[in-house]
């Protein structure tokens, strides 16, 4: 096992932007609920408390036993994490005078201390919070302020253990990667080995010990995820593991069948299942996105069944599940996030499906499982290709999913995305589709009058999909495809640019 920083999650939107900073210094980390604090065996290196929604101050605020952890490991709070050590043991934590939150300046650093080493006076950091440490117990000491908050950082003396008000792991923390790398590597001692090649060869293993000589079958999407994933199982139990790639109808247009064919050239076993008419006989009168979803996921597990039962003796379905799918869908490990959205291929197997998950890329962010797919020389043609949601075009058609409104989304879609690449604007978008809108709207075209739908482009940049920017195209872009999709798009009369970002947006709309 490598060695490891746990991280203690209080339900901040934040803990996943820690560990991917943890991450990016090549160290493995994990999250776990401040309440189910794992076995702290030998590989666990330092602990990491997050921030929280909620005030030490509340008579519900969570309050973990650090028993185990405090004085026999590195740890640092942060904001929350760092309030609670210091109101538990002694300290006062009030509700701030003054509010922060965004932008802040340190006015004071002690860089001599080890986890601000390198850090200086000036340097923009990043709040949110409403609670405010009025006081420390005495055998604490500062280490960091602010104009407005004269304890953003201290130390307890004697001990690894230390305190910061404000967020290192976000981008606006000008010089928070110093922070966190001060106490990862220089404090936690951790080696950096954490690499692709190596969580390859451990996941490998791994996977060969879990499996066995059973058989596996592999739902593929035709994503990098899935594509990722088969890549891997392929390598570790090649002759056992059998793929499907399943046409739900809701693909874009002509994605079948070249994505069936590259699979094929890339030695995997795979077979082709078109269930198309299932998917819209499920979808039928169905406008609420949950229901759509759950349709989606229902059938889709419902053709894995029978398929499965076709192959003799397989106990095992493989998925491509990564960590912003099991964030967004369940508390992380049972824990106090809040659940945005539901996904098809997360939270476990009806019982009458008698097949155990193995999910070799369920602790990987979307960039680290290009990372791995590039270590393990898969095209760049399937790793470079924008994200694209398990229920599909589903989740891009706003109320009731027919046929024909398929058609139509498949056409302004593909017309969107090969004048990206057409354009060489493909690779500055991190995902981008088309959303066909539950409108119609009055339209001139020659002498007649029309009435047809509307459809929005979509564009964002990101680079984990927790957080997205929506994307600056070229007016000039935009009024290219918009005139294109009007003209050979029967059906559409009117198209818009969405200029939302998540938050408070989602990526996509359903």
């Amino acid at each position: 096992m490598h060695e490891m920083i746990l991280i203690l999650d209080f339900g901040s939107q934040y803990t996943q932007l820690i560990a991917r900073r943890v991450r990016e210094m090549n160290v493995y980390c994990e999250i776990h609920p401040w309440n189910k604090i794992p076995n702290l065996d030998g590989n666990i290196r330092g602990v990491i408390l997050s921030g929280s929604p909620f005030s030490v101050r509340d008579e519900n605020a969570p309050k973990p036993d650090l028993e185990s952890i405090k004085g026999k490991f590195p740890l640092l709070g942060v904001c929350f994490g760092a309030q609670y050590l210091s109101q538990r043991f002694g300290g006062e934590v009030l509700p701030s005078s003054i509010r922060e939150y965004g932008r802040a300046h340190l006015s004071f650093i002690d860089s001599a201390n080890a986890l601000t080493h390198g850090m200086t006076a000036g340097s923009q950091v990043w709040m949110s919070h409403g609670d405010t440490i009025k006081k420390i117990p005495t055998n604490y000491k500062i280490i960091a302020s602010t104009e407005d908050v004269e304890i953003a950082g201290y130390q307890i003396d004697g001990e690894q253990t230390y305190g910061i008000q404000f967020h290192p792991e976000v981008y606006h923390s000008l010089e928070g990667a110093i922070l966190l790398k001060n106490f990862v590597v220089n404090i936690c001692g951790c080696s950096q080995d954490w690499t692709p090649a190596s969580f390859v060869d451990e996941t490998v293993k791994n996977l060969q010990q879990t499996v066995g000589e059973d058989k596996v079958v592999l739902g593929l999407s035709g994503g990098v995820d899935s594509s990722v994933a088969a890549v891997l199982l392929n390598k570790a139990i090649s002759s056992q593991l059998f793929c499907i790639f399943v046409d739900n109808g809701l693909l874009r247009k002509n994605e079948y069948q070249s994505v069936l064919d590259s699979y094929k050239n890339m030695g995997l076993n795979v077979k082709g299942v078109d269930a198309s008419e299932k998917f819209y006989d499920a979808l039928k009168g169905l406008t609420d996105p949950e229901a759509k979803r759950k349709a989606i996921g229902k059938v889709f597990i419902d053709v894995f069944d029978e398929e499965s039962k076709q192959i003799e003796n397989v106990k095992w379905l493989g998925q491509g599940t990564i960590y912003p799918d099991v964030i967004e869908s369940v508390s992380v490990n049972g824990g106090p996030s809040q659940t945005i959205k539901s996904h098809h291929n997360v939270g476990g197997l009806p019982d009458y499906m008698l097949l155990k998950v193995v999910e070799p890329l369920r602790l990987l962010f979307k960039d680290e499982v290009r990372r791995i797919g590039r270590s393990l020389q898969i095209d760049d043609k399937i790793l470079g290709r924008h994200p694209f949601p398990g229920p599909g075009l589903g989740i891009r058609i706003l109320g009731e999913v027919t046929a024909e409104k398929v058609r139509i989304l498949q056409e302004v879609d593909s017309i969107f995305i090969e004048g990206l690449k057409e354009h060489h604007l493909y690779d500055d978008v991190w995902q981008a589709g088309a959303i066909f809108l539950p409108v119609q709207s009055v339209g001139v075209m020659g002498d007649e009058r029309t009435y047809e739908n509307a459809v929005a482009l979509r564009a964002v940049t990101s680079t984990d999909g927790m957080t997205a920017d929506w994307c600056h195209l070229p007016y000039e872009f935009l009024a290219k495809i918009s005139n294109k999709i009007i003209n050979q798009v029967k059906g559409i009369n009117r198209v818009t640019y969405d200029i939302s970002s998540k938050p408070p947006a989602t990526i996509e709309w359903e």
